[in-house]
């Protein structure tokens, strides 16, 4: 049967996965703050990830959660 995982937080993991194929769906959260550092998502990602968006939620606060599959 089919078998989900979900990798929070770890940029490396889900690069290697990415560069695999393994990954369907990207859910990327963005909060509406600015802080001018940190370590990009995608940064260790080899192949050019061609992405389709799917949903958009927006919530109260702000932040908007954005749904995309692989486009591949």
């Amino acid at each position: 049967g089919k078998k989900n995982m979900t990798i929070l937080g770890s940029g490396s993991l889900a690069s290697q996965c990415a560069d695999a194929g393994l990954i369907d769906e990207y859910q990327l959260m963005i909060d509406p703050v600015a802080i001018g550092e940190g370590i990009p998502v995608f940064c260790d990602v080899k192949n050019k990830l061609a992405l389709k968006l799917v949903d958009c939620r927006t919530f109260k606060s702000g932040a908007v959660l954005l749904t995309y599959h692989s486009a591949q």
